[in-house]
């Protein structure tokens, strides 16, 4: 049986990912995009890539919204850019 669609973090935040979301899986996904996006700094997206072992549209999904990433890849993604990117309570 497959598992049910579920709608994108990117369609639950209105102006993704400058805006908080109320949903709060939507607004995880949204800080750890933006996370994301400082970690990976002036870097392109295929040498952040090449160092977590994922692959850039991978990355470029995870930003967009257009993914939710799973805990592997949060791990590789951390591993790679060697920082936390899942947001803490504390970060709001």
């Amino acid at each position: 049986m497959p598992r049910p669609t579920r709608t994108l973090p990117r369609d639950r935040v209105a102006d993704w990912p400058d805006r908080e979301a109320d949903d709060p899986s939507a607004e995880v996904a949204r800080r750890l995009a933006i996370n994301l996006r400082a970690a990976i700094g002036d870097r392109t997206l295929r040498a952040a890539a090449e160092s977590c072992g994922v692959n850039h549209t991978t990355i470029l999904a995870v930003l967009q919204g257009r993914s939710w990433p799973d805990l592997e890849t949060i791990a590789k993604l951390e591993r790679g850019l060697a920082t936390d990117l899942w947001p803490r309570p504390a970060d709001s």
